[in-house]
């Protein structure tokens, strides 16, 4: 006689399982991805974010003393060019200046720290490790000064004032992580090395220059 085998159950229990074990893989990968998107997508460029969804558990807020490069940079005579413009002018203005600076940043694979007003606070090798960090904060700030260029005359057809800014720069052991009180946190860098950075910002007016940076940035960076 013929053997009848029930092939038709084992089949869906396969197809069960595949589709089980699919949907699970891809709800278990977008929800790393959610994650790290909540936790740093606000700070690091989306490519960076993608990479770092990869291994989710790689990356955390928690505080920790890390070699990075620090990069502060600040609009020179802002208050002057805020009280020749309308708040609508000058909100225009900011977001036209910001935007373009930050792609800068983000493209070198810069961590975004805060805006303050008209200055730019960023940094390089955290959240995602960066063995180069010094040489792309430095390609970075180089880069925000030569896109100014056509910024300015995009600004000044439109009857607005050019902008000009001082960079600093500097290489050094931090504080990264998750910093703040119990109403508001953020993913910051604290130390010397960063106050340093903030210094040598400040003293680009003094040396008439528009980029200074410290020697350990510079060592790691010969050429």
């Amino acid at each position: 006689g013929h053997t009848v085998l029930p092939l038709a159950s084992g089949i869906l229990m396969l197809l069960t399982m595949f589709l089980l074990h699919m949907s699970y893989g891809y709800f278990v990968e977008t929800r790393g991805k959610r994650q790290i998107t909540g936790l740093f997508g606000q700070y690091v460029p989306p490519e960076l974010v993608d990479e770092m969804a990869k291994a989710p558990t790689q990356y955390s807020l928690a505080a920790e003393s890390r070699e990075l490069t620090v990069l502060f940079s600040d609009v020179r005579g802002f208050t002057t060019i805020s009280e020749g413009l309308s708040p609508a002018d000058l909100a225009e203005l900011m977001n036209g200046f910001l935007t373009p600076m930050t792609e800068v940043i983000h493209q070198a694979r810069g961590t975004i720290d805060k805006y303050m007003g008209d200055a730019i606070m960023a940094f390089w090798g955290a959240p995602l490790p960066d063995g180069e960090h010094p040489r792309h904060a430095l390609e970075a700030g180089m880069q925000m000064i030569a896109r100014l260029e056509g910024l300015n005359e995009a600004f000044r057809a439109r009857g607005w004032p050019a902008v000009n800014i001082g960079i600093g720069i500097n290489t050094g052991q931090v504080s990264v992580g998750n910093m703040g009180s119990a109403f508001r946190m953020a993913y910051t860098v604290i130390g010397d090395a960063v106050n340093l950075a903030s210094r040598l910002e400040g003293l680009t007016k003094k040396y008439g220059v528009r980029l200074i940076c410290g020697e350990a940035t510079k060592e790691a960076v010969p050429e």
